[in-house]
């Protein structure tokens, strides 16, 4: 059964170790507080943690949703015990909402498939993180725009959502009409596994529905107020379409702090980081140096102001990151901003000057 739900001659030789124990493979398709829904040769079952590994994990080694682990038959029970987490191939994570730490969404995904309304909860700052996030993850982004017939102008939507991109592909369709849907073949093919993930009325549970063809998750009609859905999705599930592909539905997520290294934020600003590398300084800040790349681009309006501030925010937050627990690096970027800040309040000032006179 375990075939059916993305097992490899790669994953069988890495669970060499873990067979000779007596343990068999299984892969996690819901949690539940500390219950996990996991499938193995025994068929579905519900698992728990073993005392020693409840023990013994650290921060993020606790079983997610796609994890593929090692466990065994409990005494007398129908419920298997885990035992141990086969590597990740990929994980999918965020900076946790109360207070610090990882937060991970869902492991050993192929494809991030990133889904956003067409209508008036459309937001491409929101798209950009997630963009980051998803390269970060090891998996492939695609984003998803749903709801295309509520959409006035679909096309200049679509063609406004690829200019962040990133190359990430962009498929746009409409879950209750079906249009659409056949564009996302190309990602959901028998044994590979996606994730839906997105804000909350987006759509993720309506499409999950319509690809699987009957009704899996529980959904919710738009506010009329600001065109915002109802939070259907309470927990990440693993379903298994009918056509063999693997699809990971998670709950909506208002709030989104991102957790990367500086390739996927290149990555995902792929056009401003190219910009970056054309200014005629190696050490340029962007702000009022002659021959900044970056600074023509937003005065000639091929970069908005938008984008370009994006990305620093994005920027900012991540090196926070990096280095919080690092005070000499603290104090060296608080330094930088500090200088940066600087030029671009007395560019302000010149500005406003000249405009006087």
């Amino acid at each position: 059964m375990i075939d059916l739900y993305g097992w490899s001659d790669a994953l069988q030789a890495s669970f060499a170790p873990q067979l000779e124990l007596g343990r068999l493979p299984a892969r996690v398709t819901a949690h539940h507080r500390g219950l996990w829904r996991v499938v193995s040769a025994e068929g579905e079952r519900n698992a728990r943690l073993s005392g020693r590994f409840a023990l013994d994990a650290a921060q993020g080694e606790h079983p997610v949703v796609g994890d593929w682990l090692a466990a065994s038959k409990a005494d007398g029970s129908d419920e298997l015990t885990i035992h141990a987490l086969l590597p990740r191939a990929s994980v999918f994570t965020r900076r946790a909402v109360s207070g610090g730490g990882v937060q991970y969404i869902a492991a050993n995904i192929d494809v991030v498939v990133l889904v956003a309304a067409l209508n008036g909860d459309l937001n491409l700052r929101r798209l950009e993180r997630y963009l980051v996030a998803a390269r970060e993850s090891g998996a492939a982004p695609v984003i998803v725009l749903t709801k295309s017939d509520l959409a006035e102008d679909a096309d200049a939507l679509v063609a406004e959502v690829e200019t962040i991109a990133g190359g990430a592909p962009v498929v746009a369709l409409s879950a209750r009409t079906g249009a659409g849907l056949d564009g996302l073949s190309p990602w959901l093919q028998p044994g590979q596994t996606a994730a839906l993930l997105g804000s909350s009325g987006a759509g993720k549970s309506t499409l999950l529905n319509a690809l699987a063809g009957t009704e899996l998750m529980d959904t919710g009609a738009i506010r009329e107020s600001d065109d915002r859905g109802r939070h259907t999705t309470t927990h990440r599930e693993l379903f298994r379409l009918p056509g063999g592909a693997l699809l990971i539905d998670t709950p909506g997520m208002r709030e989104f702090g991102v957790l990367a290294e500086d390739a996927a934020l290149e990555a995902s600003f792929a056009d401003v980081a190219e910009l970056m590398t054309q200014c005629r300084f190696g050490d340029c800040a962007h702000v009022t140096e002659p021959g900044c790349a970056v600074l023509a681009a937003r005065t000639a309006g091929s970069l908005s102001e938008e984008r370009w501030h994006a990305f620093l925010k994005l920027q900012k937050e991540l090196d926070f990151e990096a280095r919080k627990d690092d005070p000499k690096a603290q104090a060296e970027k608080r330094a930088h901003w500090k200088q940066i800040h600087k030029s671009q309040r007395a560019k302000n000032k010149f500005r406003a000057r000249s405009e006087e006179s």
